[in-house]
């Protein structure tokens, strides 16, 4: 077997053989096995705290794995795939180590889809489960969502790209300033979401309420929707309101104004969206909205 290759900058030709590698993984596991933020930091040229790992079998790519270690606080995050016509040969472990060395032993670990030879690789590096992310589903009707009902002050408005940007990633650090990859976003990650074919801000929904000297506003909330084409499915991309927002009904109002433009605009048959495991509240929301479990992605740790 040939060795891992480590580096931080990757050719585009690269680039080009990694997206295809974790393409025909997706087909045939019905999930990619490199999250969203993780094909973008493959795309998107050198990353400082981002470094790429490649397994090549006669010339030809046959594993890839990423290490992202931007977190101050947090582990380093680690994603790999093996082509499905090379697994069972060793790759995967070959991937998982050298993930493991260049951390430090220090590991966070995705298994996405969380499919049985991810977990039982997980298990044989030692790595132990300690993160659930759902995905749930719903089906969409117009005429079964209701109209929603925005709190006393406050008016809805589409992002205005360029113009909005500062204030949403505020907006965005100040909604999730618990969780280490929403809010952590910069200029750079919403730039690489806006040149994604998929971005529309007329699906991009912004709350906001008067703030200041007459005429000026601030973001409260916010619901992007975001459309898989192929898949004919609509997400609930992000939703997040502001600490000084919160508990009034916005977060679900927001939801609700999301899933219709899905529903009527999009004229989309089924939504989605991810949310951890361990919130309760936010799936109790979603599951009185009609969402239902569809999928879960595990992560693994070293021992701390």
């Amino acid at each position: 077997m040939n060795d891992v290759v480590v580096t931080d900058r990757v050719s585009d030709e690269v680039v080009g053989e990694a997206l295809a590698l974790i393409e025909a993984a997706a087909r045939t596991d019905g999930q990619a096995a490199v999250s969203e933020q993780g094909r973008l930091q493959l795309r998107g040229g050198h990353r400082p705290g981002v470094t790429h790992f490649l397994v090549r079998s006669g010339g030809e790519l046959v594993g890839y794995g990423q290490l992202e270690e931007t977190d101050p606080v947090e582990a380093p995050a680690g994603e790999l795939v093996v082509h499905p016509a090379h697994r069972g040969q060793g790759y995967g472990r070959a991937l998982g180590l050298a993930l493991l060395t260049a951390s430090g032993r220090r590991l966070r670990l995705w298994a996405h889809g969380g499919h049985a030879a991810a977990r039982h690789l997980a298990q044989t590096l030692g790595l132990t489960l300690f993160r659930e992310l759902r995905q749930l589903r719903m089906p969409l009707a117009a005429d079964a969502l209701p109209e929603a009902e925005l709190p006393p002050g406050v008016s809805l408005r589409t992002f205005v790209p360029g113009k909005d940007d500062a204030a949403w990633l505020e907006a965005n650090a100040a909604a999730f300033a618990h969780h280490p990859e929403q809010g952590s976003l910069l200029q750079r990650d919403l730039d690489d979401r806006k040149n994604e074919p998929w971005f529309d801000p007329e699906g991009f929904f912004l709350a906001v309420r008067p703030s200041g000297a007459v005429g000026t506003e601030e973001i409260v909330g916010f619901h992007w929707t975001k459309v898989h084409e192929q898949e004919g499915l609509g997400e609930v991309y992000v939703v997040g309101v502001v600490p000084g927002a919160q508990g009034g009904g916005l977060g679900r109002a927001l939801t609700t104004v999301g899933l219709r433009h899905l529903a009527v605009a999009r004229h989309l048959p089924v939504a989605m969206l991810y949310v951890d495991a361990d919130n309760a509240p936010a799936l109790a929301v979603y599951e009185r909205i009609g969402f239902r479990t569809h999928a879960v992605d595990l992560m693994y740790r070293t021992e701390t």
